[in-house]
């Protein structure tokens, strides 16, 4: 991972309060997965896992168009071999920690979720 991980979290979380869904898909690559129990939740998808930016994208661009006032509060980042983990403030209050594991090509690859209850 070739990248400062700070930085990655200010501007991932600055993308999302963006709303801007192009910007926040730069982070990841073209066939990343990711699980959360927003998707298990939302969708019904019983493995609460998306692959691919087209499948994730569309899922996001709904969620940004229920929540249009959506503000993610950075708390804390941290780092393990070849990841980053976000701690932040995310929807309805809750608390998240989403950790990232990157490709050779400093592209997010795949996401696994988790929120307070």
């Amino acid at each position: 991972m070739n990248l400062d991980p700070d930085e990655f979290a200010q501007d991932w979380i600055a993308s999302w309060n963006s709303h801007d869904l192009r910007r926040i898909l730069s982070h990841y690559s073209d066939t990343f997965s990711i699980t959360t129990p927003m998707i298990k939740i939302a969708l019904g998808v019983d493995t609460g896992t998306l692959c691919g930016k087209q499948a994730v994208g569309d899922y996001w661009r709904r969620a940004l168009e229920k929540i249009p006032d959506l503000q993610f509060e950075l708390l804390d980042v941290l780092v393990g071999v070849n990841s980053v983990a976000v701690y932040y403030r995310s929807v309805l209050n809750k608390l998240a920690i989403e950790v990232m594991f990157f490709g050779d090509d400093n592209k997010v690859a795949n996401v696994v979720v988790h929120y307070s209850r």
